[in-house]
């Protein structure tokens, strides 16, 4: 679109089925690359990946065409399907239904940043439960605490 600027930043998160510590520190670079590839092919621009053996955080730019709920599907279906066609889990592995999506401020940028890097820091003293749902109350999102934490 000819004379449309924009900056758009979605910090976006989600977890392993169940909960799951699927994630294996022996593998989850190659997710991260292969994650960073499909964003990359929508057209969209990965800032970070990072996360836990049991969810991941995203800091993704993006374009005003894009639609966000599509861009996750998109990555969590591919994903998945390359970590079961490659066997990195003995069960089959899925994500979460749902996901979280908090948009970003330019000036914010660097601080998300640094939180999404320091993931495993911080799990050192917050459970992925407790960070959850200080994002929803922090953006004050309405949720019903029975449905957050589901088995689906």
């Amino acid at each position: 679109m000819a004379n449309t600027y924009t900056k758009l930043y979605f910090h976006i998160v989600f977890a392993v089925r169940g909960r799951s510590n699927l994630i294996s520190i022996n593998w989850e670079e190659e997710l991260y690359k292969y994650i960073t590839g499909i964003i990359s092919n929508k057209n969209q621009k990965l800032m970070i990946v990072n996360g836990m053996p049991n969810h991941i955080h995203l800091l993704i730019g993006t374009k005003p065409n894009c639609n966000l709920s599509d861009l996750v599907r998109d990555i969590k279906a591919n994903s998945s399907k390359w970590i079961n066609e490659k066997r990195f889990v003995r069960e089959k592995f899925e994500w979460q239904r749902g996901f979280g999506a908090f948009t970003v401020s330019q000036s914010g940028v660097s601080n998300v940043m640094k939180y999404i890097k320091g993931q495993k820091k911080h799990h050192n003293q917050k459970t992925f439960r407790e960070e959850y749902i200080e994002f929803l109350k922090t953006y004050e999102i309405d949720f019903d605490d029975k449905y957050v934490f589901t088995n689906d």
